[in-house]
């Protein structure tokens, strides 16, 4: 097919034409899909289900160090389920603490007590003029909302095909004592799927700041959730990266099992220096007396260690893999011909990254809606929810079946056409 931008006005109408007699039929099949956020599918959460037979009431609820797993203590959670999720993260189980059911309220947490507090010593920030945070985008929602429920500035870095901008970062870090810190999804990145080069990793744990209390909040969400077995993206180890750069406690790494037990009830951690973690503990102290250790304990006896972990991703894997395909097949037979896209094609996580026409975006996904398929909002993968170009859409294709999954991408693409020569006849 022509590309759209080559074809003629008439042309370009008559093309038009078509698209809406099409998108009147998709609006008369009643679709009600949904793929506004990145879920497990009922299949990913049903091969978990064995876990739950692991304890019963008859159940020895004995941890290895002789303690109770249904009474108080052990802050830090139980030794094999911090061994366990420092496995998964190579990282040594005493630089791990364990937190609940998910990493973003670690994350909170963690921006909370830096402002009450301060990090280690330094001034808490609530008590200063200005904080500023820096957010690689496309990024993910949730940290954004974290750093802006705060009031800190957020400023936009672009993303490239190897990690952030780092010529930007080490501008901003080296050079203003008010940027506290820098969101990163390492590996697989949200929305894009994008993994941090070795260069890129390095270059972080090289970083001067200019602040003392500047930390680097490395979400490892997706460390171990790749799509296939021959070909898989690894990234360097941040905690001894920085180590060996003379920056032991420049970093916080957050993960949980989320995605790989269950999205409502897994465990998660934080991984970073003995300072770092001691910094932690004074709070935490105060906050509770310990998180859930009969689930550490289930999990870790599932489980048992990263081999465990990575074998239960290979099954995930199997179901995720056909929809991703499905997906990217109805891309790139409807829409490479007319050149008014572009798309990631990622080896791992949960989303895709589409980038439509400039100032398309909004347009496509409430188009999308009114044909009943569910969008992630457009500008949601960036500070406030303002993309400067209104063009980034991400993608979940994880909760719909395969075949739901095809049904909504032709919806989709429908869409991208309609949005497009629509933009294209207003000049």
């Amino acid at each position: 097919m022509k590309a759209l931008r080559s074809m003629s006005k008439q042309e370009l109408e008559q093309f038009h034409a078509e698209l809406c007699k099409q998108f009147e039929d998709a609006k008369g099949k009643g679709l009600k899909l949904d793929m506004s956020r990145g879920k497990p599918t009922p299949a990913q959460l049903d091969m978990g289900m064995p876990m739950m037979d692991v304890l019963t009431s008859e159940s020895d609820m004995i941890c290895e160090n002789g303690m109770d797993c249904r009474n108080y203590g052990v802050l830090d959670g139980i030794a094999e389920a911090r061994r366990l999720m420092g496995d998964m993260l190579d990282v040594p189980a005493e630089n791990i603490i364990l937190g609940g059911s998910a990493s973003l309220t670690l994350m909170y947490d963690t921006v909370a007590r830096s402002m009450l507090h301060g990090v280690n010593g330094s001034t808490p920030w609530c008590r200063l003029d200005k904080v500023k945070f820096l957010c690689p985008v496309p990024g993910y929602d949730r940290h954004f909302k974290i750093t802006e429920s705060f009031g800190i500035e957020m400023i936009n870095i672009p993303m490239t095909e190897s990690g952030p901008d780092m010529d930007l970062v080490e501008q901003y870090v080296n050079h203003d004592p008010a940027v506290k810190g820098i969101w990163c999804t390492p590996k697989y990145s949200n929305p894009q799927g994008i993994s941090y080069s070795d260069e890129t990793v390095r270059r972080f744990a090289a970083l001067n700041p200019a602040a003392e209390d500047f930390r680097i909040y490395w979400d490892n969400a997706y460390c171990v959730h790749h799509l296939y077995e021959d070909d898989q993206d690894e990234i360097l180890e941040i905690l001894s990266e920085c180590a060996a750069c003379g920056h032991p406690n420049m970093v916080f790494e957050f993960a949980s099992t989320s995605k790989i037990s269950f999205a409502g009830s897994g465990i998660s951690c934080v991984a970073s220096s003995v300072e770092n973690l001691n910094w932690f503990r004074k709070t935490m102290t105060v906050q509770m007396i310990s998180h859930d250790k009969i689930n550490q304990l289930r999990h870790a006896r599932y489980f048992k260690d990263k081999a465990g972990i990575l074998a239960q991703m290979k099954r995930h894997a199997d179901l995720m893999r056909p929809k991703f395909e499905a997906v990217l097949s109805v891309f790139e037979e409807e829409l490479s011909d007319l050149q008014i896209a572009e798309w990631t094609k990622p080896k791992g996580g949960y989303f895709i990254s589409f980038e439509a026409m400039e100032g398309c975006a909004k347009a496509i996904v409430a188009k999308c809606k009114e044909a009943g398929v569910v969008l992630t909002d457009a500008g949601a993968p960036f500070p406030y929810g303002r993309d400067p170009k209104d063009s980034n859409i991400r993608i979940a294709p994880s909760y719909p079946t395969q075949d739901e999954m095809k049904a909504a991408a032709e919806v989709f693409v429908l869409c991208v056409k309609l949005c497009s020569a629509e933009r294209l006849l207003r000049g």
